[in-house]
Parts: C-alpha cells; sequence; structure tokens
C-alpha cells in the first residue's frame, strides 16, 4: 500500500505540475500581443539565447556530420551504393537528428542559463519588486524569453543541418575522395522541401515551444535558494530532453507515417 500511495501521490504531483504549466502558457500567450509594440525585448533575448549558442551548436553539427558520413560510407561502399552518401545523411539530418539534437543543447546551454537567471531574480527579490511598481514580471521577464527561444530554435537547428552536411561533405567528397557533382546532385535530386525540410522545421519549432517553456516555468517557479536555483536548473536539462524525444516520436508518427 505505501508503494501505491507513493505512485499516487507522484502521479497527482505531475498532473498537478502539467496543469499549472498549460495555465502558465496560456498566461505567457495572453501577453505576448506587447511584442508588437516592444520588439526589442525579444530581439536582447535572442541574443543570449540564440546568437550565444551558434558556436556550440555549429561545432556539434560538425561533428556528427563527419560522424554519420564515416559510418554511412563505410555501409554503403560494402553495397557499392557510396553515391547517396550526401542524400543519406542529409535526410537522417534534416528529418530527426538536426532538430533533436539542436533542441537538446540549447536546453542544456540556453535553457539552463534561462532557468538559472529567473531563477536569480525570484531570489534576489527583483521580481516581486516589479509587482510593487505595477510591473507585470510575467510580460516583462517571462514573455520575451519565452518567445525568444522559440524563435531561435528554428535558425538553430537550420544552422545544425548546415554544418553536419559540410561534415560529411569533408568525408565523402575531401576524405574518400568522392565525386563532388555526384555528392550534391544526389542530395538535391532525392530531397523533398515539404516532406524533409518544412517538416524538420515544424519539428525544431515545436522543440522551441517545449524547451522555452520548461525553462521559463522551471525558473519562474524555482524555490528562491542556491540550492532551488540548481535543481531546478537540472530539471530544465533533464525534462526538456526527455519531452523533447516523447515529442519527436509523435510528430514523427504523425509526418511520416504512411
Amino acid at each position: 500500500m505505501n508503494l501505491i500511495s507513493q505512485l499516487g501521490a507522484k502521479t497527482l504531483n505531475f498532473i498537478r505540475q502539467l496543469g499549472r504549466a498549460v495555465l502558465f502558457l496560456i498566461a505567457i500567450l495572453q501577453r505576448s500581443g506587447l511584442l508588437f509594440k516592444r520588439p526589442m525585448w525579444c530581439i536582447r533575448q535572442m541574443y543570449f539565447s540564440g546568437v550565444l549558442s551558434i558556436i556550440i551548436i555549429a561545432v556539434s553539427g560538425l561533428f556528427v556530420g563527419m560522424v554519420l558520413g564515416l559510418q554511412a560510407y563505410t555501409q554503403l561502399a560494402k553495397f557499392k551504393s557510396a553515391d547517396v552518401l550526401g542524400y543519406m545523411v542529409s535526410a537522417a539530418l534534416l528529418r530527426e537528428l538536426g532538430p533533436v539534437l539542436a533542441a537538446i543543447l540549447f536546453a542544456s546551454s540556453a535553457g539552463g542559463a534561462i532557468t538559472s537567471e529567473i531563477g536569480l531574480m525570484k531570489t534576489t527579490e527583483q521580481l516581486e519588486a516589479m509587482e510593487v511598481m505595477a510591473v507585470d514580471p510575467v510580460s516583462r521577464v517571462i514573455m520575451p524569453r519565452f518567445w525568444a527561444g522559440v524563435l531561435s530554435m528554428p535558425l538553430l537547428a537550420s544552422i545544425f543541418n548546415v554544418a553536419g552536411i559540410y561534415g560529411a561533405y569533408l568525408i565523402g567528397v575531401q576524405y574518400f575522395g568522392m565525386d563532388n557533382g555526384v555528392f550534391w546532385g544526389q542530395m538535391q535530386s532525392n530531397l523533398d522541401v515539404y516532406y524533409d525540410v518544412v517538416n524538420g522545421l515544424i519539428k525544431s519549432l515545436a522543440f522551441g515551444v517545449v524547451v522555452s517553456l520548461i525553462s521559463v516555468y522551471q525558473g519562474y517557479y524555482a524555490r528562491p535558494t542556491s540550492e532551488g536555483i540548481l535543481r531546478a536548473n537540472t530539471r530544465t536539462v533533464v525534462t526538456s530532453s526527455l519531452t523533447v524525444l516523447a515529442v519527436d516520436f509523435m510528430l514523427t508518427a504523425l509526418m511520416f507515417s504512411e
């Protein structure tokens, strides 16, 4: 009975947290009209959450593409079909690996930083000071950071894909000596804009919503202590990674199943 009661308590707590997160998202959306009046709020946050994450995204994408290119060439060469290397790697990146890995990297870097920043503002009572001055902290602090993450995610995923394809090019063409025209020609003739590119961008946009919401939510509801901020940061990274994988499964089932 003790195990059952603990399981029930955890389930109820999960449902409670999920409901509070949904209400938090609704509150953010209700205040999103301010972006048209104060666009610099979002642009400034896009620099911190998006631009400062480009290096880790691009470098990770390059090495992922090189690894994929090396493994794909090794396997395809056995069946004398290495000409499709460019298409195989680009399809894997555009459909799955690019959006998913970019979202996980974004959660571990920018997402954790957003949670820590908001949690520190709560610990130092800056959010309470805003309320005293009749400034809504959700409108001024939470909403710009949320939309900055949502808008940055598709751009970062695109950078990850471009770097990954270039990494595969370095391995296939520069290292193994594939024909340059065959590498790009197979990619251009077999990739479908909607099936591969657009669906990947839709995934990255959905991941941006998930990661950004979790980041601002954990920071806003973090316990106002150093330990509380640390735990909130850890929950952001872990919860975001697991949620991205779950959402990726559901979107893949909807987009690519026949």
